[in-house]
């Protein structure tokens, strides 16, 4: 018995980092040190779209307004977008834990980390956390961006809404190319019954930006809904782009991503 009530007590309150394996000096819900807990550094990159802020290593792929391609052509529904770091090192380990472990106390930091990279000019009418799909959110038991939205409405005194779902249960997006991404998704998101969206400024959640398909479609379901606005907020990014990996202090090294 004494074994056993150890061994939840371990589980539940570990005396190491999950990050660093270092000892942690207090208990706590989050097995994760403070250190490993720093505010992860901004992407890195000379040149940036100047709407979806993806990197690149040079201007070519911009235009004389400073878009890319695919905003210039309107593929991307959102109008601007903030992310706190690249999807690598500790910030890619603590989505890890959070998302595929269950580790949901890590709410609280990681919406710190989106509270830190938003402009305090910037003004929201509703925080929309990116929706699951039934089946998914079944399956994990919670779903990863509502928790952010919920720390980021907490902290900003703005409503939090969902007015969106997910009806279509898609093949996961990894290993697909951007076209093959913005195919599956297409259709996958419907605004639900209930008080228009007409006008509003949208902040949407999310917790890792890859080619923006996904964030995209959702966008564009808000926008059909009344949607004045819609700006996307995620914890990472990894874009492959222009054949370039986005990383904090490396842009030519290649990175992992959901």
């Amino acid at each position: 018995m004494r074994r056993a009530v150890c061994g939840l007590l371990d589980l539940l309150f570990p005396d190491e980092c999950r990050i660093c394996e270092q000892p942690l000096h207090e208990i706590s819900r989050i097995p994760v040190c403070l250190y490993c807990l720093k505010q992860p550094q901004a992407l890195d990159a000379e040149f940036f779209c100047r709407t979806c802020r993806t990197p690149f290593l040079n201007r070519y792929p911009l235009d004389e307004t400073g878009q890319c391609s695919l905003c210039r052509l309107g593929l991307n529904g959102f109008d601007d977008v903030y992310s706190a770091g690249a999807y690598e090192g500790n910030l890619r380990k603590l989505i890890h834990l959070f998302k595929f472990e269950g580790v949901r106390p890590l709410a609280r930091p990681l919406g710190n980390f989106l509270a830190q990279v938003l402009p305090r000019e910037q003004r929201f009418d509703a925080i929309v956390p990116m929706p699951l799909h039934w089946r998914r959110r079944w399956q994990r038991g919670f779903n990863q961006s509502e928790l952010l939205a919920r720390e980021i409405s907490r902290r900003w005194n703005v409503p939090l809404r969902s007015p969106v779902r997910r009806k279509k249960a898609t093949v996961p997006q990894a290993g697909l190319t951007s076209a093959q991404r913005r195919k599956n998704v297409q259709g996958a998101f419907e605004v639900k019954r209930g008080p228009r969206l007409d006008g509003l400024s949208i902040l949407l959640i999310d917790d890792v930006l890859t080619t923006g398909a996904t964030a995209s479609a959702c966008a564009r379901a808000l926008k059909r809904g009344g949607a004045a606005r819609v700006s996307l907020l995620t914890l990472a990014r990894r874009d492959r782009r222009g054949g370039m990996d986005v990383q904090t202090n490396s842009l030519a090294s290649a990175a992992g991503g959901s």
